[in-house]
């Protein structure tokens, strides 16, 4: 019976490649003791064994342990490298305990060529990231790398950005990438990606599925808003995760019929996918559904960042509120800009200037911090 055991993610690209073939123990890169120990009979197969789990970072709840198999991973991996042009050398920049820096890793497994590994032991700086891409863009072929939307903030302002250019691709995933973000990295390689863990990584580059991978709109749940033709991101194919370890109720909540059935509510715009945030992002105020995602796009068109909750309120349900780093934000023209765009309902209540926004895990912000925030001021 093969086991799970935790690895320091350091250990991956010497023990993947015998996960990946079964011959060795499925590998949790730094995740928590108590998703290790040996594999269920659902959790494992001979003709596909579980070669990676992945501790998700618990945005909705516990956090779960991922399983993804050999297959899933080869698959992903290979779409990739076909939408971006071909097999390359990859900079690994982001922590390999994550699915964006663990697909890193299986992308350089399949290229035969091992990743240059940016020094992250105190913390992303741009300065570490141009001595690596330097590194890289030395040697021959196509070159990428991954990151998330804060990385490459920190990096189009800076020397690092030439080296930037000169990739051949920039996988972009981890958050969505602002309105702000978007025209400072103009010109760059920047590709988006859209996935989680349970498709081994994104399987929607620039709103466009990878191939074998199929999106459906699941349902509509935006009656009542004035967003009416969005429901909610079903994903299929190859990628698919396995399942969840020890937790076949939760499998078969989100796996169903070979689809996988997300927490995020998406829409078609000239025939690409958009994502409208998660649905229980959703603000019921007053009887009508706010998305929030709409409202922080919104004014990330004129901040350099934003985070829209909703917080519980005797009268009204459910009230929109806001924070926004900016220090010299009008925050009354901010909510004119509202109301003109989505309407009086979508106005926050309450809109507050931060230093900054809190995070967890890869560059993702933290709403229930922010929601605590928000209710202590």
């Amino acid at each position: 019976m093969r086991s799970i055991v935790v690895i320091d993610p350091a250990e991956l690209w010497d023990r993947l490649p015998a996960a990946l073939a079964g011959s060795g123990p499925a590998l949790l890169p730094g995740g928590p003791a108590d998703l290790a120990g040996p594999l269920g009979p659902d959790e494992d197969s001979p003709d596909d064994p579980t070669a990676v789990v992945v501790a998700t970072s618990g945005s909705t709840g516990e956090p779960k342990g991922v399983l993804l198999s050999a297959g899933a991973l080869r698959a992903s991996a290979e779409a990739t490298h076909a939408r971006l042009g071909g097999p390359g050398r990859w900079l690994l920049a982001t922590p390999a305990r994550y699915i964006g820096g663990i697909q890193v890793v299986v992308r350089s497994l399949l290229a035969g060529s091992p990743p240059v590994v940016q020094d992250l032991s105190t913390g992303f700086r741009a300065e570490d990231f141009l001595a690596a891409a330097d590194q890289l863009l030395a040697s021959p072929g196509r070159h990428y790398t991954a990151l998330v939307p804060t990385q490459l903030a920190r990096l189009v302002d800076t020397p690092a950005r030439s080296a930037l250019a000169a990739l051949d691709g920039i996988v972009l995933g981890g958050a969505p990438m602002g309105a702000e973000l978007r025209t400072a990295a103009a010109g760059l390689p920047v590709v988006t990606a859209y996935g989680m863990s349970e498709t081994a990584s994104g399987c929607v580059y620039d709103g466009v599925p990878l191939d074998g991978v199929s999106v459906r709109l699941a349902e509509d749940l935006l009656a009542g808003s004035s967003i009416s033709t969005a429901g909610r991101v079903a994903l299929s194919g190859p990628v698919l995760a396995r399942g969840y370890r020890n937790r076949p109720d939760l499998t078969a909540a989100a796996f169903v019929d070979g689809w996988f059935v997300t927490s995020d509510l998406g829409q078609w715009v000239d025939g690409r996918l958009t994502i409208l945030g998660r649905a229980d992002d959703m603000i019921n105020t007053g009887g009508v559904k706010v998305p929030a995602s709409a409202v922080e796009r919104l004014l990330e068109r004129h901040v350099p960042a934003a985070c829209v909750v909703g917080l519980d309120d005797p009268e009204w349900g459910q009230i929109v509120a806001a924070v926004v780093v900016a220090a010299d934000a009008d925050l009354d023209a901010l909510r004119e800009q509202v109301r003109a765009e989505l309407g009086a309902p979508a106005v926050p209540k309450v809109l507050r200037v931060v230093d900054a926004l809190p995070l967890r895990g890869p560059g993702k912000i933290d709403k229930a911090a922010v929601r605590a925030l928000l209710t202590s001021l």
